[in-house]
């Protein structure tokens, strides 16, 4: 309770618990969320990629407050460019998963550094009466979206993780399948939970 105190008092921070990069080393790939499902997403595509990928070194980073993405001269809970950098780096893809218009991420950020690199996944007003789960494949903002995005980011990745881009584009459909079928998300989707450590 105490450490997630100090991360709602900072706005944002790296869930250590949720990375599998070492100390010194910087990782291959940032995943980054904001919002309460686009974090669950976030969370179980770290997971695929940790199972499908366990070589792949993933920084996790939650955001709680979306102004600690400015710099500090556009705001006070702003963050300085060297903190920006410490956990976003200055060269590696971000995948940034976020429960509003990604524009408003790529505005937040468009003065930092590795702005670039930075590749918002959110709301594209796609959506109809459907599950919780196929409204965020509907917006592209699902773990196997997330995954595949990843993937395709990391240049080094596209040869060696063919298998993994078949297994998550075939759960898509999949999904696609059940959800028109049964009405209802796949159990494996409703039912997942970060694995136990």
């Amino acid at each position: 309770m105490d450490e997630a105190v100090k991360h709602c008092e900072a706005g944002i921070g790296i869930w250590r618990w949720a990375s599998n990069e070492e100390d010194t080393i910087s990782p291959d790939l940032v995943m980054a969320c904001a919002g309460d499902v686009p974090t669950m997403e976030t969370l179980a595509a770290v997971d695929l990629l940790r199972t499908a990928i366990p070589e792949l070194k993933i920084r996790t980073v939650n955001v709680v407050d979306l102004l600690a993405l400015q710099s500090r001269d556009q705001h006070p809970h702003g963050l300085s460019d060297e903190a920006f950098d410490a956990i976003f780096t200055a060269d590696k893809p971000v995948i940034f998963a976020y429960h509003g218009y990604p524009y408003l991420i790529h505005r937040l950020t468009y003065k930092r550094t590795n702005h670039e690199n930075i590749h918002v996944r959110g709301f594209i007003e796609e959506g109809t009466t459907t599950t919780p789960f196929d409204m965020t494949v509907l917006n592209e903002l699902d773990r196997y979206h997330l995954a595949i995005e990843a993937i395709e980011r990391v240049p080094s990745l596209k040869e060696k993780a063919k298998d993994a881009l078949a297994a998550f584009q075939g759960k898509l459909a999949e999904h696609h399948d059940y959800v028109r079928e049964y009405g209802e998300d796949m159990p494996e989707v409703r039912d997942w939970t970060w694995p136990a450590a």
